[in-house]
Protein backbone atom coordinates (compact mmCIF):
# COMPACT_ATOMS: atom_id res chain seq x y z
CA UNK A 1 0.00 0.00 0.00
CA UNK A 2 1.71 3.28 -1.28
CA UNK A 3 -1.17 5.65 0.74
CA UNK A 4 0.76 7.71 3.53
CA UNK A 5 -0.68 6.25 7.06
CA UNK A 6 -0.98 9.39 8.41
CA UNK A 7 -3.65 10.55 6.08
CA UNK A 8 -7.49 10.16 6.77
CA UNK A 9 -8.44 12.17 3.90
CA UNK A 10 -7.30 11.75 0.57
CA UNK A 11 -7.71 13.71 -2.85
CA UNK A 12 -7.50 13.17 -7.23
CA UNK A 13 -3.97 14.33 -6.20
CA UNK A 14 -3.16 11.52 -4.29
CA UNK A 15 -5.06 9.30 -6.01
CA UNK A 16 -3.08 9.29 -9.41
CA UNK A 17 0.03 8.52 -7.24
CA UNK A 18 -0.64 5.31 -6.75
CA UNK A 19 0.21 2.26 -8.90
CA UNK A 20 -1.65 1.47 -11.44
CA UNK A 21 -1.96 -1.98 -10.84
CA UNK A 22 -4.28 -1.32 -8.21
CA UNK A 23 -8.43 0.03 -8.26
CA UNK A 24 -9.49 2.44 -5.45
CA UNK A 25 -12.52 5.04 -5.56
CA UNK A 26 -12.38 8.40 -3.05
CA UNK A 27 -16.13 8.81 -1.81
CA UNK A 28 -15.51 12.25 -0.13
CA UNK A 29 -11.85 11.71 0.75
CA UNK A 30 -12.20 7.96 1.81
CA UNK A 31 -10.83 5.39 -0.03
CA UNK A 32 -12.61 2.76 -1.13
CA UNK A 33 -10.34 -0.54 -2.69
CA UNK A 34 -11.73 -1.99 -5.77
CA UNK A 35 -8.70 -4.79 -6.59
CA UNK A 36 -11.24 -7.96 -5.60
CA UNK A 37 -12.09 -9.32 -9.11
CA UNK A 38 -15.57 -9.29 -9.93
CA UNK A 39 -17.11 -12.87 -11.18
CA UNK A 40 -17.86 -13.91 -14.77
CA UNK A 41 -21.35 -13.41 -14.61
CA UNK A 42 -21.03 -9.83 -13.32
CA UNK A 43 -18.55 -9.50 -16.11
CA UNK A 44 -20.79 -10.91 -19.09
CA UNK A 45 -23.89 -9.08 -17.65
CA UNK A 46 -22.21 -5.66 -17.45
CA UNK A 47 -20.84 -6.69 -21.50
CA UNK A 48 -24.52 -7.28 -22.40
CA UNK A 49 -25.58 -3.99 -21.06
CA UNK A 50 -22.38 -1.87 -22.49
CA UNK A 51 -23.41 -3.63 -26.15
CA UNK A 52 -26.74 -2.20 -25.65
CA UNK A 53 -26.03 1.02 -25.23
CA UNK A 54 -23.28 1.52 -27.20
CA UNK A 55 -25.34 -0.03 -30.58
CA UNK A 56 -27.83 2.59 -29.89
CA UNK A 57 -25.53 5.43 -29.46
CA UNK A 58 -23.39 5.02 -32.35
CA UNK A 59 -23.51 8.40 -33.95
CA UNK A 60 -25.44 10.08 -31.21
CA UNK A 61 -24.08 12.89 -29.17
CA UNK A 62 -24.21 11.03 -26.15
CA UNK A 63 -21.33 8.58 -25.24
CA UNK A 64 -21.26 5.17 -23.25
CA UNK A 65 -18.18 4.29 -20.81
CA UNK A 66 -17.44 1.21 -19.05
CA UNK A 67 -14.83 0.70 -16.15
CA UNK A 68 -12.07 1.10 -15.31
CA UNK A 69 -13.16 4.71 -16.40
CA UNK A 70 -12.83 7.43 -13.72
CA UNK A 71 -15.38 10.02 -12.96
CA UNK A 72 -14.66 12.59 -10.82
CA UNK A 73 -17.33 14.40 -8.90
CA UNK A 74 -15.91 17.92 -7.61
CA UNK A 75 -18.05 19.77 -5.07
CA UNK A 76 -17.38 22.59 -5.85
CA UNK A 77 -14.48 24.74 -7.88
CA UNK A 78 -11.68 22.58 -7.25
CA UNK A 79 -8.75 21.63 -8.90
CA UNK A 80 -8.41 18.48 -10.23
CA UNK A 81 -5.59 17.73 -7.56
CA UNK A 82 -8.01 18.89 -4.61
CA UNK A 83 -11.39 16.94 -5.91
CA UNK A 84 -12.20 14.45 -2.66
CA UNK A 85 -14.68 12.13 -4.65
CA UNK A 86 -13.59 10.15 -7.40
CA UNK A 87 -15.60 6.92 -8.64
CA UNK A 88 -15.07 4.29 -10.78
CA UNK A 89 -18.79 3.12 -11.93
CA UNK A 90 -19.36 0.02 -13.61
CA UNK A 91 -20.98 1.73 -16.74
CA UNK A 92 -21.69 5.75 -17.64
CA UNK A 93 -23.75 7.18 -19.90
CA UNK A 94 -22.31 11.12 -20.79
CA UNK A 95 -24.42 13.30 -22.95
CA UNK A 96 -22.29 16.61 -22.55
CA UNK A 97 -18.88 16.35 -24.18
CA UNK A 98 -17.57 19.19 -22.28
CA UNK A 99 -17.42 16.93 -19.13
CA UNK A 100 -15.08 14.23 -21.05
CA UNK A 101 -11.15 14.87 -20.90
CA UNK A 102 -8.64 12.17 -21.61
CA UNK A 103 -8.55 11.59 -17.40
CA UNK A 104 -12.25 10.71 -17.69
CA UNK A 105 -15.15 12.60 -16.64
CA UNK A 106 -15.49 15.54 -14.46
CA UNK A 107 -19.08 16.38 -13.88
CA UNK A 108 -21.96 14.12 -13.45
CA UNK A 109 -22.69 11.64 -16.33
CA UNK A 110 -26.55 11.42 -17.18
CA UNK A 111 -27.15 7.87 -16.29
CA UNK A 112 -24.72 5.74 -14.24
CA UNK A 113 -25.33 1.45 -13.95
CA UNK A 114 -23.69 -0.73 -10.73
CA UNK A 115 -24.17 -4.40 -11.13
CA UNK A 116 -24.07 -5.50 -7.19
CA UNK A 117 -21.26 -7.90 -6.04
CA UNK A 118 -21.15 -8.66 -2.40
CA UNK A 119 -17.64 -6.69 -1.76
CA UNK A 120 -19.22 -3.55 -3.37
CA UNK A 121 -22.88 -3.86 -2.58
CA UNK A 122 -23.18 -2.02 0.90
CA UNK A 123 -21.34 1.10 -1.04
CA UNK A 124 -23.15 0.64 -3.70
CA UNK A 125 -27.10 0.89 -2.10
CA UNK A 126 -25.75 3.06 0.43
CA UNK A 127 -22.19 5.50 0.02
CA UNK A 128 -22.92 5.94 -3.79
CA UNK A 129 -26.86 5.91 -3.47
CA UNK A 130 -26.54 9.03 -1.19
CA UNK A 131 -23.37 10.20 -3.60
CA UNK A 132 -24.86 10.04 -7.08
CA UNK A 133 -28.33 11.70 -5.32
CA UNK A 134 -26.57 14.69 -4.15
CA UNK A 135 -24.49 15.30 -7.61
CA UNK A 136 -27.89 15.40 -9.56
CA UNK A 137 -26.63 12.06 -11.28
CA UNK A 138 -30.51 11.57 -13.13
CA UNK A 139 -30.71 7.78 -13.52
CA UNK A 140 -29.00 5.22 -11.68
CA UNK A 141 -29.26 1.56 -12.43
CA UNK A 142 -28.47 -1.46 -9.65
CA UNK A 143 -27.99 -4.51 -11.32
CA UNK A 144 -28.80 -7.63 -9.46
CA UNK A 145 -26.52 -10.88 -11.31
CA UNK A 146 -27.84 -13.04 -9.30
CA UNK A 147 -31.26 -12.53 -8.81
CA UNK A 148 -32.05 -11.08 -12.11
CA UNK A 149 -32.79 -7.71 -11.08
CA UNK A 150 -32.55 -3.77 -12.59
CA UNK A 151 -33.59 -1.54 -9.85
CA UNK A 152 -33.62 2.12 -11.68
CA UNK A 153 -33.69 5.37 -9.29
CA UNK A 154 -34.76 8.13 -11.26
CA UNK A 155 -34.28 11.97 -10.16
CA UNK A 156 -37.35 14.05 -9.10
CA UNK A 157 -38.02 17.69 -9.21
CA UNK A 158 -37.20 18.04 -5.95
CA UNK A 159 -34.21 16.63 -6.61
CA UNK A 160 -34.12 13.31 -4.61
CA UNK A 161 -34.41 9.52 -5.78
CA UNK A 162 -37.94 8.70 -5.51
CA UNK A 163 -39.21 5.55 -5.22
CA UNK A 164 -37.51 2.75 -8.11
CA UNK A 165 -38.80 1.16 -10.61
CA UNK A 166 -38.04 -2.70 -10.64
CA UNK A 167 -37.63 -5.33 -13.63
CA UNK A 168 -36.89 -8.56 -13.27
CA UNK A 169 -36.50 -11.61 -15.88
CA UNK A 170 -37.69 -11.03 -19.17
CA UNK A 171 -38.90 -7.74 -19.06
CA UNK A 172 -38.14 -4.73 -21.29
CA UNK A 173 -36.60 -1.11 -19.97
CA UNK A 174 -37.67 1.70 -21.67
CA UNK A 175 -34.84 3.95 -21.25
CA UNK A 176 -35.85 7.36 -19.69
CA UNK A 177 -32.94 9.25 -21.14
CA UNK A 178 -33.75 8.23 -25.23
CA UNK A 179 -37.56 8.17 -26.56
CA UNK A 180 -36.72 5.36 -28.97
CA UNK A 181 -34.69 2.77 -26.74
CA UNK A 182 -35.80 -0.62 -25.16
CA UNK A 183 -33.60 -2.93 -23.20
CA UNK A 184 -34.86 -6.45 -23.20
CA UNK A 185 -33.71 -7.70 -19.88
CA UNK A 186 -34.00 -11.54 -21.80
CA UNK A 187 -31.06 -10.76 -23.62
CA UNK A 188 -28.95 -8.98 -20.97
CA UNK A 189 -29.58 -12.02 -18.42
CA UNK A 190 -29.43 -14.52 -21.12
CA UNK A 191 -32.28 -16.23 -20.52
CA UNK A 192 -33.79 -16.88 -23.35
CA UNK A 193 -32.26 -20.09 -24.19
CA UNK A 194 -32.26 -21.14 -20.33
CA UNK A 195 -28.57 -19.66 -19.77
CA UNK A 196 -27.99 -18.48 -16.90
CA UNK A 197 -24.99 -18.99 -15.30
CA UNK A 198 -23.89 -18.37 -11.65
CA UNK A 199 -20.29 -18.31 -11.59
Amino acid sequence: MSRPLEKTTFTYGDYRNWPAEERWELIDGVPYNMSSAPSRRHQKILMNISTEFSVYLKGKTCDVYQAPFDVRLPNSNETDDEITTVVQPDLVVICDPKKLDDKGCIGSPDLVIEVISPSTMQKDLKEKFYLYERMKIQYYWLVYPEENIVTIFTLTDEGKYGRPDIYAGKDKIDIGLFQDFTIDLADVFELKNGNNDQD
